[in-house]
């Protein structure tokens, strides 16, 4: 993709600092992290994000993502590790190039989480049934 951020990175036309790549996947440090060591990890080969990828080329995305959590929750000494996908713009997507963050997370260090709400008596059953697998 020619506009792409990211696809850019990943042709070196726009420097990055890369802490791990393979043939099929780059990470490097997020420009603006939540916490020092705050990673993307991506994918070489364009996807919008990861509800349009290959299943198989996710789940070696997935495995990987566990590999560099696992190193970056090791050698930080962090206390948590979150692991996020943003898929469209509504759900937070600013970049259209299939993306993971792995943040670092230390006590204290002030990120919050969304609350919930709980449902109202009798919807989380008429939810279920909607999405339900069979």
């Amino acid at each position: 993709m020619d506009d792409c951020l990211f696809c850019k990175i990943v042709a070196e036309e726009i420097p990055s600092h890369k802490i791990y790549e393979d043939e099929k996947f780059l990470a490097f440090l997020d420009i603006n992290p939540i916490n020092k060591g705050h990673i993307l990890v991506i994918p070489k080969k364009h996807s919008r994000n990861i509800l349009e990828m290959k299943d198989s080329l996710s789940g070696e995305l997935m495995i990987l993502v566990k590999k560099l959590a696992t190193h970056i929750k090791n050698k930080l000494n962090a206390d948590g590790i979150n692991i996020t996908i943003n898929n469209e713009a509504d759900a937070g997507q600013i970049i259209f190039h299939t993306h993971i963050h792995i943040i670092p997370r230390f006590k204290n260090d002030g990120f919050k989480h969304w609350n919930g709400i709980a449902y109202p008596k009798g919807e989380a059953e008429k939810i279920q049934s909607i999405l339900k697998l069979n």
